[in-house]
């Protein structure tokens, strides 16, 4: 790979749900916006929450869903994220909308910000949203001539990449380690602590001694104390 560096880099997070911007990449994103003097945004696609009744009732959800915003906030402050950009697509209903509605929304985004990293979900989790997610940042993101994109990486979501079928044909293969400190690790949780609706206890993965010790495993994986885990989709050197 040449002419990488995370240094100064404008960092675009395209995630399908309020807490996607953390679970699988809060201690990299506190840690590159912390010490390598990155701009991060974060965009989050889906409403949230109303997945949990039977039919999508948002005057149902109304109140929530304004507690699910302000937690949003209250998130990307503990990360460092210096934007969000919110959106409102029906919580794990992405595939009752055209993809071209995601791909859009995706392409202003990157057009406005003009980001030269993406961080994105695996195009193989258990959620329909994150799968959708994926397709549509890397259509949005064709490597045509002035692209700003040069480095698109997908994360793992802990409670939906994890719970796949071993039988499904795109498994999550790390092949990218960005190292983390505790600093960085205690910002993640903050950071989904601050989710009221999503916060889970012990042995749950959302859980804080459950996000430590994924940050534990991917540090043993990689002979570090503690470490994050991405998948290459594109880099352009």
């Amino acid at each position: 790979m040449t002419s990488f560096s995370l240094d100064n880099q404008k960092i675009l997070v395209v995630v399908a749900h309020p807490d996607d911007e953390l679970l699988g990449l809060g201690a990299t994103i506190h840690r590159l916006v912390q010490r390598h003097g990155c701009e991060a945004r974060a965009v989050i696609l889906g409403e949230g929450l109303t997945s949990r009744t039977a039919t999508r009732d948002t005057a149902h959800w109304a109140a929530d869903l304004a507690t699910h915003r302000a937690n949003i906030a209250r998130a990307a402050t503990a990360i460092g994220y210096a934007s969000t950009g919110i959106y409102d697509f029906a919580d794990n209903r992405f595939d009752s909308v055209d993809l071209l509605d995601i791909i859009k929304v995706v392409e202003h985004e990157k057009e406005t910000f003009q980001p030269r990293l993406i961080f994105t979900h695996h195009g193989g989790d258990t959620n329909i949203d994150h799968r959708r997610t994926f397709e549509a940042v890397v259509t949005a993101c064709r490597p045509l001539p002035g692209e700003p994109p040069r480095t698109i990486l997908s994360c793992e979501t802990p409670s939906s990449t994890e719970w796949q079928a071993a039988s499904y044909p795109q498994p999550f293969l790390p092949n990218f380690f960005l190292a983390v400190n505790e600093e960085d690790v205690a910002a993640k949780i903050a950071g989904m602590e601050a989710y009221e609706f999503e916060k889970r206890a012990f042995p749950h993965p959302r859980s804080p001694e459950a996000l430590r010790l994924l940050a534990q495993r991917w540090g043993v994986v990689t002979g570090q104390p503690l470490a994050e885990a991405f998948m290459l989709v594109r880099h352009i050197g």
